[in-house]
């Protein structure tokens, strides 16, 4: 379990470094950026693969997909989703808009759980509850008051729902259909890298290969160190440590000099509120499965 905890503790400073490398890789643009990551997650996704000797599984699941090819053209719509994710988070830093994907980071678990009620019908504890009122509070203030939420966090709290919901239904959620989106998007990334200009690159940045260099060390890293944490920790803790990524994020957007908009302070306190909710349930249900352990043992 502690190992797990690093793990992921890990993962979540890593993903919130790689927000704050991408300003170190100006003037490469975000699309190049993607490129980039996607090129060098992919040798530490097969590195993943083979250290926690999932070889057979890796190869059964291709062989599934040779026998279902519908399943293609469903790993072509997720890859589509969550490339455009990747994108999004290394094109924000740069552009001005880190605070609002960091905001919709922070939204997309509350959304997920209303998700998981009206989809999948799963029960809320009234502690969830609580959370999916004050951020309905805040996004409805937001509309009504302060012009609505900005694209980019809509994008965010709205496409990992529908990305993971795909998965689920497809019955696609492992390690091994995320290669096969990362692998349908290497021909687009490749496309990114070669028209990038890198000699115009390297004489605005004269340091841009070695930050290149560090941003495929921490991406490849960050990714190997969460999916490790998901093979240790069980699904409510890892869970549950996965608020402190958007909570990095957030805490570099300030860092890079981005400031929130006083428009935005109602919908900052209430989505602070409901994540607090969302630990504390995380924490009684850890709590809960403890006590029901002891008293099985």
């Amino acid at each position: 379990m502690q190992l797990g905890i690093i793990y992921s503790l890990s993962a979540s400073a890593l993903f919130g470094g790689m927000y704050y490398l991408a300003t170190l890789l100006r003037p490469l643009s975000g699309e190049s950026l993607f490129g980039i990551r996607m090129v060098v997650t992919l040798p530490f996704l097969f590195f993943a693969i083979f250290v926690l000797k999932k070889q057979h599984e890796f190869f059964a699941f291709a062989k599934r997909l040779k026998q279902q090819p519908h399943l293609i053209l469903v790993i072509l719509i997720t890859s589509t989703i969550v490339g455009s994710q990747m994108w999004l988070f290394l094109w924000a830093p740069n552009s001005g808009k880190a605070l609002e994907v960091s905001m919709g980071y922070l939204l997309m678990p509350i959304v997920m759980v209303a998700f998981g009620r009206l989809v999948y019908k799963e029960s809320l504890s009234r502690v969830k509850w609580l959370a999916i009122i004050f951020a309905t509070l805040g996004v409805l203030n937001s509309v009504i008051f302060a012009g609505g939420i900005s694209w980019e966090g809509v994008f965010v709290f709205v496409g990992y729902p529908a990305y993971f919901h795909i998965r689920r239904k497809f019955q696609l959620s492992n390690i091994y259909s995320f290669v096969f989106e990362i692998m349908c998007l290497i021909p687009i990334s490749l496309y990114f890298i070669w028209n990038t200009d890198m000699d115009f690159i390297h004489a605005q940045n004269p340091n841009i290969y070695y930050f290149i260099a560090i941003l495929s060390v921490v991406s490849g890293s960050a990714l190997l160190s969460y999916t490790l944490a998901s093979t240790i920790l069980p699904f409510n803790v890892l869970g549950l440590l996965g608020y402190l990524e958007p909570t990095f994020m957030m805490i570099i957007s300030f860092l890079i000099g981005e400031r929130l908009d006083p428009n935005s302070y109602f919908l900052m306190m209430c989505l602070v509120i409901a994540v607090f909710f969302l630990i504390l349930d995380g924490i009684f249900s850890i709590r809960k499965q403890r006590k029901k352990m002891i008293t099985e043992n």
